[in-house]
């Protein structure tokens, strides 16, 4: 027995695929991903979560710069950001940049980092795609370029005389990061640190190739 149209019709689909962010947009969201994930997420009810989630639409920074760089990104992705300053300490001074989503634009903002990063990070860490188009041999090293900049903003310094390094929690930010800097011609080492994981390069052309295509340009 032939089986009614309204019967095929009526069986559940299966969830889309979203499609690929564009390259400008993917670069912006990708690194605000990054961003976010150098830092642990803010403590709530005393208790950190053990997975990086971009849901809270919250993050905090100690350094003004990062603070910076994550609103000029939420900026050009039309995302609306709020910053809030406190100081404290006594004899040693510091700052906390505390960034915050508003509660009716957060999913969006979500959406858009989880997006970033799942596309951002399987274009690092796939290999060589065989005829590869101009537009991916061109921003898959400004992808990596993006989120040495992230880790250096926002990562904690680790810096020797002979090497430049960050210190970072997050395992899969660490290897996008290797990975990323072998795509900028640029060996560099991972190796566990003490509850963390650090990735660093070598002091000279290659610390000076990665501070070169990390640097921003200067604002007009």
């Amino acid at each position: 027995m032939a089986l009614e149209p309204t019967t095929l019709l009526d069986r559940p689909r299966l969830p889309s695929t979203p499609p690929p962010l564009a390259w400008l947009t993917l670069a912006d969201a990708f690194e605000v991903a990054c961003l976010v994930r150098c830092t642990p997420p803010p403590a709530s009810d005393g208790r950190r979560p053990a997975a990086v989630t971009y849901r809270g639409g919250v993050a905090e920074f100690n350094r003004a710069d990062a603070a910076h760089r994550m609103r000029q990104l939420l900026g050009r992705l039309d995302v609306p950001v709020e910053h809030e300053l406190a100081t404290g300490g006594l004899r040693r001074r510091y700052e906390l940049h505390r960034l915050y989503v508003p509660r009716e634009h957060r999913s969006a903002y979500a959406t858009l980092l989880e997006a970033g990063w799942r596309q951002g990070r399987r274009e690092l860490l796939g290999g060589p795609v065989p005829g590869a188009s101009t537009a991916r041999r061109v921003w898959r090293p400004r992808l990596a370029a993006a989120a040495w900049r992230s880790a250096l903003l926002a990562g904690g310094r680790h810096v020797r005389r002979h090497i430049l390094g960050v210190r970072l929690t997050d395992r899969e930010l660490a290897a996008v990061l290797v990975r990323g800097a072998a795509l900028l011609d640029v060996p560099a080492l991972l190796r566990p640190g003490a509850g963390c994981f650090v990735v660093s390069v070598a002091h000279g052309p290659h610390r000076d190739r990665i501070l070169d295509r990390t640097a921003l340009a200067p604002a007009c």
